[in-house]
């Protein structure tokens, strides 16, 4: 059982646009505890009436990078947190946060492979969490990223995906374009479909562990073509994003 977790005040020590519309913002937590990848903090604002809102965002940095974690903030239209986090908040600021939270969309090294991680948007922070992971932890579990995004210019943490595939011949990141494809493109330019599931999970096998989290529609249809291909749903985990998502 998950212990009560209470609100602690976390420093703001860094941060660092991803894209025009992200930002990933590492707090130092007095109370930190590792946690899961693919778990999520709750990020709460008060303002000085009384008004508090708050919103959860997945951690995207790894259990391994003790006393802080990283949180990568999509801008959302008309988003109360995400707007301050973006035009507000600068480092050496305050926040009140609370986790680690959630247990259904977890990964680690001890859980095994082979990993399939599908994701679209900023569906890709907690996956972006086990890969981190799976790196620090010198793990060899064959793993493949499917990340879908409208343009090159939405791709997050594209240089460290692209230096993680380098290095490590058991890890493969395949992009796919849905508006704008980077000149001279030979990939995928389309919505993720079953002929591209087909294509991407075929080498990992049927017994893939499959992660999918973003929108909720590009969710559904994944997981609907997973099944419809075979895959076991005991082997499907996913996170959808709504509109006032993470």
């Amino acid at each position: 059982m998950q212990p009560v977790l209470e609100w602690q005040i976390a420093s703001v020590t860094a941060i660092r646009a991803e894209t025009p519309q992200t930002k990933s913002f590492t707090l130092a937590l007095p109370q930190w505890m590792a946690h899961q990848p693919g778990q999520h903090y709750d990020v709460r604002l008060t303002a000085p009436d009384g008004y508090q809102t708050e919103r959860s965002y997945s951690v995207a940095s790894e259990p391994e990078r003790v006393g802080v974690i990283e949180l990568t903030v999509e801008r959302i239209a008309d988003g109360e947190v995400s707007s301050y986090l973006h035009d507000v908040v600068i480092v050496g600021d305050k926040l009140e946060v609370r986790g680690p939270v959630g247990g259904y969309f977890v990964w680690g090294i001890e859980l095994g492979g082979p990993l399939m991680l599908i994701g679209g948007g900023s569906g890709v922070v907690p996956l972006m969490a086990m890969m981190r992971h799976r790196d620090a932890c010198k793990s060899t579990i064959p793993t493949r990223l499917l990340y879908s995004s409208r343009t090159p210019e939405d791709v997050i943490y594209q240089n460290e995906l692209n230096e993680l595939a380098r290095k490590d011949r058991m890890l493969e990141v395949i992009f796919t374009f849905t508006r704008q494809a980077p000149a001279g493109w030979s990939g995928y330019k389309r919505r993720i479909d079953r002929a591209m599931l087909s294509d991407v999970l075929g080498p990992l096998g049927g017994s893939a562990r499959v992660y999918v989290c973003g929108p909720t529609l590009l969710v559904e249809s994944v997981a609907d073509g997973l099944v419809e291909m075979g895959l076991p749903q005991a082997r499907i985990r996913t996170e959808r994003f709504g509109p006032t998502g993470k």
